[in-house]
């Protein structure tokens, strides 16, 4: 690996899913294995109601509307009462996804190669709103932890993305000082992006659906593919 004289960046902040982890395989994958549990017919689009009123939750725990708790037990609440599926024990059923999505990953863009060469010449961070035991045991199985050089859970840190609370907490760990040097990389214009703009830090957007940013701020960077970090880094492979 070859890099210009000059490196701009000396540590990497990565959102997990939606960037490096397919976040939807898993929710599909563990959706199925519950339904499976409980013996119903799950359709796809049950599959796609769960995931919109999924994302709704998220939008708001984002926005300080509402706790990790209440989201955890209102997406399937919700779920439920609109596809009139009754009789479901919703504890057993929300304990039995989880388990499944911390057990089950897959990688987007080749995610794993990328980081691991980027090893010892970047800091990596993992950086992510979720469930201290499901992301850990995720990034366990996939051998992210094993990259990085340290994660960060907004359920052990005890708030979320983007708030400042999240990111101070979080840069106050790390060795590089000056915010300028440290660059966050994530799908979500509404978490990570505007969470780093807010903590002073370098943005890039990772935009695989090539999205029309419907927001007021922007990124710094744009890709649509993992590999071209590269391209925002300057390094020639």
């Amino acid at each position: 690996m070859e890099k210009e004289n000059k490196q701009v960046f000396t540590t990497l902040l990565w959102d997990v899913d939606g960037t490096l982890l397919d976040f939807n395989y898993s929710m599909r994958h563990s959706l199925r294995r519950c339904f499976r549990s409980i013996g119903r017919p799950l359709t796809e689009e049950m599959i796609e109601g769960y995931g919109r009123i999924n994302d709704s939750y998220w939008k708001k725990l984002e926005l300080g509307e509402i706790t990790r708790k209440e989201l955890l037990s209102a997406r399937f609440r919700d779920f439920f009462a609109e596809y009139g599926l009754s009789g479901i024990d919703e504890e057993a059923f929300r304990k039995e996804y989880e388990t499944g999505l911390g057990n089950t990953y897959a990688f987007l863009d080749d995610a794993l190669t990328i980081v691991k060469s980027l090893q010892g010449h970047y800091r990596q961070y993992v950086v992510t709103n979720g469930v201290t035991a499901i992301q850990e045991n995720k990034l366990k199985l996939s051998g992210l932890s094993e990259v990085m050089d340290g994660i960060f859970i907004s359920e052990a840190v005890g708030s979320d993305k983007p708030s400042r609370t999240f990111f101070d907490c979080c840069l106050e760990q790390l060795e590089e000082r000056d915010r300028g040097r440290i660059l966050i990389i994530g799908d979500s214009m509404t978490s990570d992006i505007l969470g780093g703009i807010q903590a002073g830090i370098r943005t890039c957007w990772y935009n695989p659906g090539k999205k029309k940013p419907a927001y007021v701020y922007r990124a710094d960077y744009e890709i649509s593919v993992l590999q071209q970090i590269y391209e925002v880094l300057q390094i020639f492979v």
